[in-house]
C-alpha cells in the first residue's frame, strides 16, 4: 500500500500541465549502497497496481539517455531516494549532472525556472536537514531495536524454533496489550527424548574426541532412540543424521542453561554466517535448565580447534595408506601447540612437529623434532597400569555400573513416557478427525484426504510402540521362557 500512497502524494504535488511516463521502484532496504541496490525481486511477491520500470540502476541509466523518457524525477520525500546521506546526495548529483532535476514532494519547487534559480537556498538546506533526519531515524531505530532484543535475551525468552533437544514453552506475554490479542512469547525446556541425545553427543565429543561425522554414524544406528534433527521447512529433512546437524548441537551456547543471541547474521553480504564471538549477546544468568554444564561446552569447543582438519579413524582411507599412527592427533607440541603429524622412519613409527619459518615462536628448536611412539606407548602404559586401573579399580568399577545402569533406567522411562505422549496425541488428534467429519460436507477428494491422513496417524502411532528385544531373560511367572517378540504373561495377560 505505500507505493500507491507515494504515487498519490506525488500526483498531487505537480502541475496540471505537467504528466508522470514512468514508474521507477525497488522493495529493498533504503540503507544499501548504491552498487548493491536493485538486485532483488521481492517486487514479484506482491501484488502493486503501479506499473514498474524499472528500478533505482534503471533509472540512473535510463537519464543519462539522449533521448530520455522524462525532464525531471519526483519522490515522496528525499528519505525515499536513500536512508544514507552520502547515496541520495550522489543519486541526486548524478542526475543533475544528466540534466534531470531531482524533486520532493514534501519540498517547495519550481519546475518553470531555469538555470541557477532551478535550485534554491532554502530547497537545498531543507533537503540536506531532511537527508541527515532520515539516516538519524533509522540508526536510532535499529539502536533501539539491538537493546531490545538484549533486554529480550537477559529475560529469557527464546527467538525462533527451539534448538535441539528443547521444546519451546509458550508463556503469556508480558505486554497487556499483545496478551490481549493473544500473542505469546516462548521458554526453553528439555525435551524429554531429545535431551539425552544432546548430552550423550557432548559426552562422546569431550571425552572421546570424536568429529561430526562419527557422532551421526553412530546416532544413525539407532533413530528411534536418538531421532534426528527436524528443520523449519518438514519437507527439507533428511530423516538422517549429518555433519552439519551435530556440528550445530555442539557450538550451540543455549544448552548451557544460558540465552544467547546473534549469532548469525542475518543482514547484508555476510547472511547466515557467524558472528565473532565477541558480537555474541549472552544472558548474565543462567534462563532455562541447561543440557550440559558451561565447563562442558567450552571443552567440546577446544576439541574443535585441536581437531582441525583432522580425521577421527586413526588410519587413512586411501588405499595407499599402509601405516596406522595410534596416537594421532592426540599429541600435541608443548611450545608451538600444533598437532604433531605421524611419519615412518627406519620401520619405526614417530610423531614429528615441523613448523614454517616464519611461524617457529621463541624458544621453540629451529628444525624438525621427532618423538618416537613405542616410547610414548611406554610411558602412557605404565601410567594406566598405576594411576588409573590400580587396586582399587574393582570397586571404582561397580559403583560405575552402578550409577550406569540407574542412569539407563531414567532414561528408559524418560523414553516410554516420550512415546505414550506421542501415542495419545496421535490418538487425540485422529478422533477429532472423525468428529469434524460429522460436520462436514464431503466428496470424493476429502475421503481420499481424510484416509490418508488417518493412515498417517495410524502409522505414526504404530511406530511409537516399541518390540520387545530378541534376547534371553528372567520373568516373573515363567522364569526359564525366552522373549521372541513380547513376554508370555504379558501376552496371556
Amino acid at each position: 500500500m505505500s507505493i500507491p500512497r507515494q504515487l498519490r502524494t506525488c500526483h498531487g504535488a505537480l502541475p496540471d500541465d505537467v504528466v508522470i511516463v514512468a514508474h521507477f521502484y525497488d522493495i529493498e532496504s533504503g540503507r544499501k549502497d548504491l552498487s548493491d541496490r536493485e538486485r532483488g525481486n521481492a517486487h514479484e511477491l506482491f501484488q502493486i497496481p503501479v506499473p514498474r520500470d524499472g528500478g533505482i540502476q534503471d533509472l540512473l541509466d535510463e537519464a543519462v539517455r539522449p533521448d530520455r523518457c522524462f525532464d525531471v524525477v519526483i519522490a515522496e520525500d528525499i528519505s525515499r531516494v536513500s536512508r544514507r546521506s552520502y547515496t541520495s546526495t550522489e543519486i541526486e548529483h548524478r542526475l543533475e549532472t544528466a540534466g534531470v532535476m531531482l524533486v520532493c514532494a514534501d519540498e517547495p519547487f519550481r519546475l518553470d525556472a531555469k538555470g541557477r534559480r532551478a535550485k534554491t537556498s532554502t530547497q537545498v538546506l531543507t533537503r540536506r536537514v531532511k537527508q541527515g533526519v532520515a539516516e538519524w531515524y533509522v540508526i536510532e531505530m535499529l539502536g533501539k531495536a539491538w537493546d531490545g532484543f538484549e533486554t529480550h535475551t537477559e529475560q529469557g525468552y527464546n527467538v525462533g524454533k527451539a534448538c535441539y533437544g528443547y521444546i519451546a514453552k509458550k508463556m503469556p506475554h508480558p505486554v497487556p496489550a499483545k496478551r490481549a490479542k493473544g500473542l505469546k512469547k516462548t521458554r526453553l525446556e528439555i525435551h524429554p527424548v531429545e535431551g539425552p541425545v544432546v548430552r550423550k553427543s557432548f559426552g562422546w565429543r569431550v571425552a572421546e574426541r570424536l568429529g561430526y561425522q562419527a557422532i551421526a554414524d553412530r546416532l544413525n544406528e539407532d533413530l528411534v532412540t536418538n531421532p534426528p534433527p527436524t528443520p523449519v521447512g518438514p519437507d527439507n529433512a533428511v530423516g538422517m543424521w549429518t555433519y552439519l546437524n551435530v556440528r550445530d548441537i555442539l557450538t550451540n551456547p543455549k544448552h548451557t542453561g544460558h540465552m544467547v543471541w546473534n549469532r548469525r547474521a542475518r543482514k547484508g553480504g555476510g547472511k547466515n554466517r557467524m558472528n565473532p564471538i565477541s558480537e555474541w549477546v549472552w544472558s548474565p544468568d543462567p534462563t532455562h535448565e541447561a543440557n550440559i554444564d558451561l565447563e562442558t561446552f567450552v571443552q567440546a569447543q577446544q576439541v574443535a580447534e585441536q581437531r582441525e582438519r583432522s580425521r577421527t579413524a586413526s588410519k587413512s582411507r586411501d588405499p595407499q595408506a599402509k601405516r596406522t599412527y595410534r596416537l594421532r592427533s592426540y599429541i600435541f607440541c608443548v611450545l608451538c601447540r600444533r598437532r604433531l603429524y605421524g611419519k615412518t622412519k627406519h620401520q619405526h613409527a614417530y610423531y614429528v612437529c615441523a613448523p614454517k619459518k616464519a611461524w617457529v615462536p621463541e624458544g621453540h628448536p629451529p628444525s624438525t623434532y621427532w618423538v618416537r611412539e613405542g616410547g610414548m606407548v611406554k610411558g602412557l602404559t605404565e601410567f594406566l597400569a598405576n594411576h588409573v586401573f590400580g587396586r582399587y579399580r574393582r570397586q571404582l568399577l561397580s559403583v560405575s555400573l552402578k550409577e550406569l545402569d540407574e542412569n539407563a533406567k531414567k532414561d528408559r522411562k524418560t523414553k516410554i513416557t516420550a512415546l505414550r505422549r506421542a501415542i495419545t496425541e496421535a490418538e487425540t488428534k485422529r478422533k477429532n478427525l472423525v468428529r469434524n467429519l460429522e460436520l462436514t460436507d464431503v466428496d470424493q477428494d476429502f475421503v481420499r484426504d481424510v484416509n490418508e491422513r488417518r493412515a498417517e496417524l495410524r502409522a505414526r502411532s504404530r511406530g511409537c510402540v516399541p518390540s520387545w528385544p530378541r534376547q534371553r531373560t528372567r520373568c516373573s511367572r515363567h522364569p526359564t521362557w525366552v522373549w521372541s517378540t513380547s513376554c508370555p504373561s504379558r501376552r496371556s495377560s
